[in-house]
């Protein structure tokens, strides 16, 4: 089944909303980070708010019926950004490398190209 225009558009603004959280800042020597990182340095609050900006993109998966096998692998990306987000130092570097939001706009661009 081809993808309709509302989920194109829904996409679209997902994929900014994940360059926005992890990859918006260029950083000298090419390194991009994006706000998610940025939040996570505020001790819980940070964590908590890129934890539900991240549920959102996989909410919007979930309303355009991806399988329940990427659901689970970009849950998995979510639940593994906030636990190790939340140790503190480690954490915050690992939230700028891992950009869990542009894996799964990326597995769920994967998923629509395989359709």
């Amino acid at each position: 089944m081809p993808q309709t225009n509302h989920q194109k558009q829904t996409r679209a603004k997902l994929d900014r909303l994940a360059w926005l959280l992890d990859s918006a800042i260029r950083l000298p020597g090419g390194f991009r980070i994006g706000l998610d990182g940025i939040m996570g340095l505020v001790p819980g609050v940070g964590d908590l708010a890129g934890a539900a900006l991240s549920s959102y993109i996989l909410l919007q998966a979930a309303r355009m019926k991806l399988p329940a096998g990427v659901l689970a692998r970009m849950g998995f990306n979510v639940l593994l950004e906030v636990l190790i987000g939340s140790i503190p130092i480690l954490g915050d570097l690992f939230d700028f490398g891992f950009k869990a939001n542009r894996r799964n706009v990326r597995l769920m661009g994967e998923y629509f190209e395989r359709r």
